[in-house]
Order: structure tokens, then C-alpha cells, then sequence
């Protein structure tokens, strides 16, 4: 498989009074054609960021201070604007978190639509914009006749849907999905995601998809990356990340999620609280909340290395495994236990 994009050693600052906070620190990864990518991780530890800086879409304080975007082998950051223009929503398009924030609420689908047509030259008159919009509903389940409504006149799911819509409007070659079904319940979640991955076989684009919800990324991705506090810690195919994890973040993150079947069991979360990114220790930047670190973990940096056809890890202790989940209570136990020892002698 090709490589669509390749990101190399991303670096997003955000310029403070205080100074820079590095919200993306040296991050790489690609994504191959026809490949959904997944990224996962807790509430600002720089999913959005890349998502953002793969579009260029930061604005001050944002500042992309570092490294190379590279979609088929040019080079995003080199773009000058009107390269830029056209790179956005015809090559690359975004499917943002609150779709209602997405739609001009005073105009109407099908004109949202046009603009979207007329932006890029793709039309000649209102007919043929009106001809493809209604193609488009009718690809995401809309009735057409619905193009001529208001946004605050659709559900919550159906504005998605239409989002989902006007991002395929051009026939891009990689969908970036931000926490697309955030607000929506596990019903619509799963016909929405069905829906993208149907489109996906019938148009063979990519997809960044980025979301908290492991579980759900897990059944809907290829690979998946797991962030931690502007880091990526851990890459691997989406079957192994939850059943043979390498990194004991990752490990922390499978764990807190229940199982439908089995006995019940006290759910055990990772302790501690994520980092401070403007005062950030040396080392490994989950060695404070890692029930695995060592002294070599608090004083050098572990780098992402591939671990025998596993994936790849930030850690210099990957985890065991099975043998580890027969002991997984026991390790978080002591994980906690090890964590409230050091607050007592702090």
C-alpha cells in the first residue's frame, strides 16, 4: 500500500505570555490509500492539533514550528495560498466535532452546497450545483427534497450526514473525521460510521479518524495511534491495540473500557492526572503515572521503534504479552498504590 500523506516529526507550538507549550512534539505517522487511521488519547494530547495542521488551518497562537506534511510526496507546508485553496476540500477534506457549528444557519443546504461548487470552479450554473447536491444527499440517506431546508430543520444526526456530504462534495482522496459522532447516541454513531465506511469502499478515500472512544475506533479503523500529551506512544493494527497492547498508557486505556459479556468487575482508570505541557519532565512523559517505570524511564526519552511485526512503541518496557492480562487488576492496583506512596512522601 501507497503512501497517501506522510507526516514527519510534526511540531505545533502555541505562543503564550508564558512562552511556547508544545501541543505536537516531533509526531510521524502515515496513511496509506484507501487506509483509515485512527487516532486515540485523552482531551488534549494533540489529536485536533494535527488534524488541524494537516489542513492548515491554525490560526495565531497556533504555530506549526516543525517537520514535514507530505501528500503524495509534496509538501503541505510549502503551499502557497492558492495551492492551498485548492488542496482544501478537493484533495483533503474535514468533517469538524459540532456539525451545527459547521452550517451557516441562515442559509440553506442547497446553498451551502453551491458555495461550496462555485469556491472551486466545479460548476457553470445553479442547476448543475443543485443536480449534485441532491446526487450527494442521496448517497448519505437524505431525501433530496430536503435541500432546499434550513440547518436547525434537521436532527442532529441527519446535519452530520449532511456535513459528511458537503466533505465528499469534491471527491477527495483523505477524509479527516474530528470526533465526528460527539453528542450523538450509539444508534446514529454506528449508522454514521457505517455510512463513511460504505463510502469509503465505493470512493477508495482515506480517513484520519479521531474520536476518545477506543472501542468504537477499534471496530471502525485499519491501524490506530495512540497520543499521549502530544506524543504518539504507540501504532499498531487495530485488532492488536486492545487484545496484545505495547505501551502501558494503551494498556490503561483498554482497561477502561467495560465488557458487554463476562463477570462485572470494578472498572480500575489510569492514575494520576495528564501532563502539564508548559512544564514538561525529562524522560518518558507517562513515567509519572506508569505502574512499569524505572529510573531509565524518568531520565531518558523512549523514541517510537518498531517491536517484531507488533506495531510500533514509545516505551523503553513494552509490555508482555497475554501473560499480563492475567494480572491486570493486580498491576493497576499496584500502579495506585505505588502512585499514593509518592504523594505521601511528597
Amino acid at each position: 500500500m501507497s503512501a497517501l500523506i506522510e507526516v514527519k516529526d510534526l511540531c505545533v507550538d502555541y505562543i503564550t505570555l508564558n512562552g511556547r507549550v508544545r501541543a505536537v512534539n516531533n509526531v510521524s505517522f502515515t496513511i496509506g490509500e484507501g487506509e483509515i487511521l485512527g487516532l486515540a488519547g485523552e482531551s488534549g494530547c494533540g489529536k485536533s492539533t494535527i488534524a488541524y495542521a494537516l489542513m492548515r488551518l491554525h490560526r495565531p497562537p497556533a504555530l506549526i514550528s516543525g517537520g514535514q506534511i507530505l501528500f503524495e510526496g509534496k509538501n503541505v507546508l510549502d503551499f502557497d495560498d492558492e495551492t492551498l485553496r485548492q488542496f482544501r476540500w478537493k484533495d483533503t477534506s474535514m468533517v469538524f466535532q459540532s456539525a451545527m457549528s459547521c452550517l451557516n444557519p441562515v442559509k440553506t443546504i442547497e446553498y451551502q452546497f453551491y458555495d461550496i461548487f462555485k469556491a472551486h470552479n466545479m460548476i457553470t450554473n445553479r442547476q448543475e450545483s443543485i443536480e449534485r447536491a441532491k446526487e450527494l444527499l442521496r448517497i448519505v440517506d437524505i431525501p433530496e427534497g430536503r435541500l432546499f431546508d434550513y440547518p436547525h430543520q434537521f436532527s442532529g444526526g441527519m446535519r452530520q450526514r449532511v456535513v459528511i456530504a458537503m466533505a465528499l462534495a469534491l471527491k477527495p482522496k483523505l477524509l479527516i473525521m474530528d470526533e465526528p459522532t460527539t453528542a450523538l447516541d450509539v444508534v446514529i454513531q454506528r449508522e454514521i460510521l457505517q455510512k463513511v465506511y460504505e463510502l469509503k469502499q465505493q470512493f477508495n478515500f482515506s480517513v484520519l479518524f479521531i474520536t476518545h472512544d477506543l472501542s468504537l475506533m477499534v471496530e471502525f479503523c485499519d491501524r490506530i495511534g495512540i497520543m499521549y500529551s502530544g506524543q504518539l506512544v504507540e501504532v499498531s493494527d487495530s485488532k492488536a491495540i486492545l487484545q496484545q497492547p505495547l505501551h502501558p498508557y494503551t494498556f490503561g486505556l483498554g482497561n477502561a473500557f467495560p465488557t458487554l459479556t463476562g463477570e462485572l468487575k470494578v472498572m480500575v482508570g489510569i492514575p494520576g492526572t495528564p501532563l502539564d505541557l508548559s512544564n514538561v519532565p525529562s524522560g518518558c512523559r507517562f513515567a509519572g503515572r506508569c505502574f512499569k517505570a524505572s529510573d531509565q524511564c524518568h531520565r531518558v526519552e523512549p523514541a517510537l521503534i518498531p517491536q517484531a511485526e507488533r506495531g510500533q512503541v514509545a516505551c523503553h518496557q513494552p509490555l508482555p504479552l497475554p501473560a499480563l492480562f492475567a494480572e491486570s487488576d493486580t498491576l493497576l492496583n499496584d500502579c495506585n498504590d505505588r502512585l499514593q506512596e509518592s504523594r505521601d512522601v511528597g
